[in-house]
């Protein structure tokens, strides 16, 4: 048996979820990455996955082993890639996780920007509203707004994200717009589910003084284009991220509401798994972002429409 093709075989049914999906990554026949595993859990003399007709998952015993074994091939790609000619070029593939209304609007650009430069690496990306297992799931990289997750991670900052009161012009036209946070109660407000606490909008006012506000609406989503979707088709009252506002505020579709109570701000990372050894290609990408981000990521709320009290004091200047 070659240990290290089997360890292979084994991190990638699980990453795949099936044998059918390991050998189809790995380019062999089903029966092979079947043998493979079969092999490994002879020679470790433990069941590392339970399989049923639906379903593979893992033992506890496998839940270890997988851990150890992502780390024991990251580390073999590290080594590999010191001794090479190509160590600082970014090569292989690189796994990551994002949110979908951020990807698309701006990872999606520094992706292809970054590939441009680096033909060599390739890209799987894994569009998620909650937070993916890492780990578990065999992902080098997940880009986070708000929570990072595990205190296991390590996280490095790209940028901020500024939240977003708004709604249609219609929906303002038929129920009024709120002059207040507390107006917020008589209005029915779209609900993101993976907030913090969901039906708690913070806001803080001129003065610095916090408004916590209970809140309720028509409808609730997991997915920030949705709720988006909704508020442009006048259902309701939306705090979203600009980067997801923005567009829809620019052509008119929303209107800021309440422009002088501010939500809070909520900080964009780059998380990976703790390990040693970082590999090359996740590095010279953070890096990229760290940069890139800079200039893209604060960019959007600039192209917000300012606050009556930020407008009033232009004019005075």
């Amino acid at each position: 048996m070659d240990r290290l093709q089997a360890i292979t075989a084994f991190v990638k049914v699980v990453e795949a979820g099936s044998f059918a999906g390991a050998a189809t990554r790995l380019d062999v026949s089903v029966s092979a990455v079947s043998r493979q595993v079969a092999d490994l859990e002879a020679h470790l003399r433990t069941r590392l996955l339970n399989r049923t007709t639906r379903r593979l998952s893992l033992t506890e015993a496998g839940r270890a082993f997988h851990e150890r074994s992502l780390q024991l091939l990251a580390d073999l790609e590290e080594a590999e890639e010191a001794v090479t000619a190509t160590t600082v070029l970014p090569r292989g593939t690189l796994k990551l996780t994002a949110s979908g209304g951020f990807a698309v609007r701006h990872l999606a650009p520094a992706i292809a920007e970054f590939s441009a430069r680096h033909p060599d690496l390739r890209f799987d990306v894994q569009l998620s509203e909650h937070a993916v297992d890492l780990v578990d799931a065999g992902i080098d990289l997940a880009i986070r707004i708000g929570e990072i997750g595990s205190q296991a991670l390590i996280a490095r900052r790209l940028g901020l994200s500024h939240l977003v009161c708004c709604a249609s012009p219609t929906y303002l036209a038929r129920r009024g717009s709120p002059r207040s946070p507390e107006d917020l109660g008589q209005h029915r407000c779209l609900i993101y589910e993976y907030a913090g606490d969901a039906n708690l909008w913070r806001f803080t006012d001129p003065d610095g003084r916090e408004h916590a506000i209970r809140v309720a609406g028509p409808a609730r989503s997991n997915n920030s284009e949705m709720l988006a979707a909704l508020a442009v088709a006048g259902m309701g009252v939306l705090r979203e991220p600009d980067f997801i506002v923005a567009p829809a505020i620019r052509d008119g579709r929303l209107k800021v509401v309440l422009p002088d109570y501010r939500p809070p701000s909520v900080p964009i990372h780059a998380v990976y798994p703790s390990r040693r050894h970082l590999s090359a290609k996740v590095r010279a990408f953070i890096d990229f972002l760290v940069v890139r981000g800079v200039n893209e990521i604060p960019a959007i709320a600039s192209e917000l429409p300012p606050s009556p009290r930020t407008r009033l004091r232009r004019k005075r200047a």
